[in-house]
């Protein structure tokens, strides 16, 4: 299991992970260091980013390609400078982070990064070597290809959990029982993946009995209801990953599972 996984109990035990997604905030300043303190101060110490990268080639911590739904900016965010980047305001307030300030600001923090953009492989390889910061990331990317060149660039193995393509395969080859070859030729550590896709239902019991057999923890995203993730972690999954890090906070603390500690780097 890689260093970034490791969660444990009193008694020494695994336990799932909790990861607030992009941060909490109802307001809506979504990938702010004011959502992420919100989400810190709920006992959360996993918290899931995304990060695009400006024009000078800085990792910016921003979900849209654009920056119209959520600041008082236009355009896209590859078009700007990252001291242009740093005069807006998302929801009119909170400034947009780069990756550099989040890893500094919470050291013992781990950040499950989806990486947006093709442009941003080469400068967070270079930020994570610089800050020696392999244990506390997971890589993630919907692209396959860009998640292996980031893995393919780093000295050190970091976690990844699996893109699109790797995740249909998972899902298509479990039941015949081909999921450690999966993850072994595709470089993933978990899986991460939608509770039902295209009607489809991902989330079985047998799916997640089979994924850990084959020593591949599950991750199910976007879980915003109580009922749903006492369900999933009934079921076994590994990581629920919530916009309500209010409501997963409770489910955890009423299960013994709160607040969460992360092995030290």
């Amino acid at each position: 299991m890689r260093p970034y996984f490791l969660n444990v109990g009193t008694a020494g035990q695994q336990r799932p992970l909790a990861l607030s997604h992009r941060g909490f905030s109802p307001e809506g300043y979504e990938n702010t260091m004011a959502a992420f303190t919100a989400a810190i101060a709920q006992g959360f110490a996993f918290l899931e980013i995304d990060v695009r990268t400006s024009r000078d080639g800085v990792v910016m911590v921003f979900h849209d390609e654009r920056l119209d739904r959520v600041t008082d900016g236009t355009g896209r965010v590859a078009d700007l400078t990252a001291a242009e980047l740093g005069e807006l305001r998302v929801g009119g307030h909170e400034g947009i982070p780069t990756l550099e300030e989040v890893l500094r600001r919470w050291p013992t923090i781990r950040l499950n990064v989806d990486i947006k953009d093709d442009a941003a492989v080469v400068p967070f390889v270079h930020l994570i070597e610089r800050l020696q910061a392999h244990d506390r990331v997971l890589v993630a990317a919907f692209s396959d290809r860009r998640r292996r060149k980031v893995l393919r660039g780093l000295s050190r193995p970091v976690a990844s959990s699996a893109g699109m393509f790797a995740n249909g395969l998972v899902k298509v080859l479990s039941p015949l029982r081909l999921t450690h070859v999966v993850a072994t030729l595709a470089r993933i550590d978990c899986i991460q993946v939608p509770l039902t896709f295209h009607g489809m239902n991902v989330v079985t019991p047998g799916f997640v009995k089979r994924c850990r057999r084959a020593g591949l923890p599950v991750h199910v995203w976007t879980i915003n209801d109580p009922a749903v993730m006492r369900r999933l972690l009934d079921i076994g999954v590994d990581g629920l990953i919530s916009d309500r890090a209010d409501l997963l906070s409770r489910v955890m603390e009423e299960r013994g599972l709160w607040p969460q500690t992360p092995a030290k780097s």
